[in-house]
């Protein structure tokens, strides 16, 4: 006889099978309350649209709220912590980067977190390619006269990033190192910030998603160099990729990419569900025009791939991070 939820969940007490029993219940019970998803960008950027968008389509799936809270800080290190404070029950979530998972942990002497030991996966949600900006009205029309202006410029160019550790800091300190020319870092806190002071001519250059950086240049705001991607864009189709203006960066064509995680130690059952959800939003229209409006190509994944995709990408950027020199304590 099929028992409904309240009876099942009275069968288990009395069962010599009551913990499997118990969790069986949890899982057609999860989620019960709404979901705190942390976003470890401040609004306004790209991440949090990314997240904003999924967090949308999760909480008509799975039929709870799915609130966002901002978080933004040492380039997701508060938000990491804010989610390692939590309990590890399904209930508090957030959205992580290619930055988060396999570069920032890595400028700390002392790491102050493990990727692949703090946080359990959910799935990837989709890339974005990235792209060298500078402002208009500089006369920067081509990366070799960016490269002439770090060369004359005392102490080389002032390039920013949405903070230490981020794909934008290391793909711009990388690509200066391979032009022979040097450049010093400014950090923002997201990178709306960033976006304000390259406009304002405050920084001289700073690399950017795309999605931010074709609106910028189509409002005649910002002027694109290169594109850290395998091909061109459609959205820029006159910018060459790196690797065509310069071969020795061929490796630096690396798009970033956005996750959903939870504390590790979450149930294996709200995974599964929030895994298959993702699924089923790949499958949603109006989900896949959002983020295809930003640029974002989105790709299937399983939870495990999140781990796997920071680990194949760490492999990459750790060797450039202690040759480039950017660890600190």
């Amino acid at each position: 006889m099929k028992l409904h939820d309240s009876a099942l969940s009275r069968a288990c007490l009395f069962t010599a099978t009551g913990l499997l029993c118990a969790a069986g219940a949890w899982a057609q019970a999860y989620p019960a309350k709404p979901i705190q998803l942390i976003a470890q960008q401040p609004p306004g950027s790209a991440s949090d649209a990314m997240t904003r968008i999924w967090a949308d389509c999760a909480a008509h799936e799975l039929g709870q709220s799915v609130v966002v809270m901002n978080k933004p800080g040492a380039n997701g290190v508060l938000a990491i912590n804010g989610l390692k404070g939590q309990a590890a029950d399904g209930y508090t979530l957030m959205s992580i980067g290619m930055s988060q998972m396999s570069i920032t942990p890595y400028t700390y002497r002392q790491r102050p977190y493990d990727p692949g030991a703090d946080f359990d996966g959910v799935a990837v949600l989709g890339t974005s390619a990235l792209v060298l900006a500078v402002p208009t009205g500089e006369g920067l029309a081509r990366l070799a006269d960016l490269h002439k202006l770090a060369k004359a410029t005392p102490g080389g160019l002032n390039f920013g990033s949405p903070g230490k550790g981020s794909p934008a800091h290391l793909l711009t300190t990388a690509l200066l190192d391979k032009m022979g020319a040097s450049g010093t870092h400014v950090p923002f806190v997201g990178e709306g910030a960033g976006v304000t002071a390259l406009i304002g001519k405050q920084i001289q250059a700073m690399t950017l998603v795309i999605g931010t950086a074709a609106a910028q240049v189509k409002a005649g705001r910002l002027h694109a160099l290169a594109v850290f991607d395998t091909q061109r864009s459609p959205l820029l189709p006159d910018v060459p990729t790196v690797a065509e203006l310069l071969p020795a960066a061929a490796d630096l064509a690396r798009p970033s990419w956005i996750a959903i995680v939870a504390k590790a130690g979450t149930p294996a059952a709200a995974i599964a569900r929030l895994g298959a959800v993702t699924e089923q939003c790949r499958g949603n229209a109006q989900y896949r025009s959002r983020l295809e409006a930003m640029s974002v190509v989105i790709t299937p994944s399983t939870p495990a791939d999140v781990r796997a995709w920071a680990a194949r990408d760490a492999a990459v950027w750790r060797p450039l991070i202690d040759r480039l020199g950017l660890v600190s304590e």
